[in-house]
């Protein structure tokens, strides 16, 4: 009663109940109210030390030790980026880099998220210097290379549907999803879902989701397509959506690659759609496999530079990472994801390509056929730094 009396009048004050009840009703009632924590006596004054400064000192005990782990990783990253670095090597990086911006994001350095930011604006300039001396190399099969878009489903697809052992199973395209981002949420799913394996895997260059999402469905890349579905590939310069064949190329790779049984595919471009198949997912029950692409990080990353309130709202990586968890929280997908872990499915989770935040711009200059998308630049008479950009002759 007393602790639902203090709670009643000030809930933000952490509360630390000391009993010398063992009852199981007590201690669900504790929790139940939202208790700081739960100590049974006998204690010894250590205990009580120990239980204030995990309430009172959490937060600056945990930004010290963070910030003393980062720096002993600092010099560790620092060698490593001065060596030559394999692909996998990369995606360890990358990993390591997404850690630590989690970790120091909450602890509200600001020095210390700047001696960050920097080490990563220096593996982005070694990493793009990487991408120049091996793409190319990569995509002729002259060099062994990482996954790439056309090769996620056809590599990693299989094992998941062996592994399904008859349950449905469950692709999910989240669009414009970051490795950052995806951490940020996928503690969310912790409830339900039990991760079993996490993998990374580079997006073909232009990232754009005309080029990255069409050869991850198709498993081909954008140049075999055009060659052999023609009907299924839209030019640059032609009008309206690039995108709009997906369904017809999963189904095609699907046939392919031997899948047995029912399959279905659904684009989600709105929270109206979302909803109206988030109150009917029970139907997908019976499908083998079960697409659902979502849009809407990638339209909250061309918010984040085109809307003032939305540039309001994730001014910086740490914001942006936030937003997208609380979008993801109350979302239809959050829904849909719950459905299908009530039908014992398995989810095979991923993206297209991702996303940066450009600090320092390249001007490029063309004449008015040239595309607008400011990821690639195509035309016949572009004007450019060659320094500044990686430039193909003959894409």
């Amino acid at each position: 009663e007393t602790l639902q009396r203090i709670k009643s009048k000030r809930p933000e004050l952490p509360v630390i109940m000391i009993t010398k009840s063992e009852e199981e009703r007590i201690m669900e009632e504790a929790i139940g109210s939202k208790i700081s924590d739960y100590l049974i006596k006998p204690v010894n004054p250590n205990q009580i030390l120990m239980a204030v400064k995990k309430i009172l000192d959490n937060r600056r005990i945990q930004g010290e030790q963070a910030q003393s782990a980062y720096m002993r990783e600092f010099r560790e990253l620092a060698m490593q980026l001065g060596g030559r670095l394999n692909a996998e090597e990369w995606s360890e990086v990358y990993r390591r880099l997404c850690h630590w911006h989690l970790t120091l994001g909450d602890s509200g350095d600001g020095g210390m998220l700047e001696i960050l930011e920097n080490q990563h604006a220096e593996a982005n300039h070694q990493f793009a210097r990487f991408i120049e001396d091996h793409y190319e190399h990569w995509m002729t099969g002259m060099e062994q290379g990482p996954v790439m878009s056309h090769q996620v489903l056809p590599t990693w697809l299989p094992d998941a549907l062996a592994g399904s052992e008859g349950r449905p199973l469950f692709l999910v395209v989240i669009d414009n999803l970051r490795w950052d981002q995806w951490r940020a949420i996928a503690p969310v799913l912790s409830d339900d879902w039990n991760i079993a394996e996490e993998k990374t895997y580079f997006s073909i260059l232009p990232t754009a989701t005309q080029y990255a999402r069409n050869a991850l469905f198709a498993g081909m890349t954008p140049a075999d397509i055009a060659r052999t579905k023609p009907e299924c590939w839209v030019d640059e310069s032609a009008e309206g959506s690039k995108n709009a064949h997906e369904a017809k190329l999963q189904e095609a790779l699907f046939e392919r690659m031997g899948v047995k049984g029912k399959t279905a595919y659904h684009k989600i471009t709105s929270l109206e759609a979302g909803k109206r198949l988030a109150d009917r997912f029970h139907e997908q029950k019976g499908q083998s496999v079960t697409t659902v692409v979502y849009n809407f990080v990638d339209m909250l990353s061309h918010a984040r530079s085109e809307m003032e309130v939305i540039k309001e709202l994730a001014d910086d990586e740490a914001a942006y990472r936030s937003l997208t968890h609380s979008w993801f929280v109350h979302s239809p997908l959050k829904h849909m994801l719950d459905a299908m872990a009530e039908m014992g499915g398995r989810v095979v989770l991923t993206t297209d390509h991702g996303t940066m935040r450009v600090d320092h711009p390249v001007e490029v200059r063309g004449d008015r056929a040239t595309n607008a998308n400011l990821r690639y630049k195509v035309g016949k008479n572009l004007g450019y730094n060659a320094e500044d950009v990686m430039e193909v002759k003959q894409p």
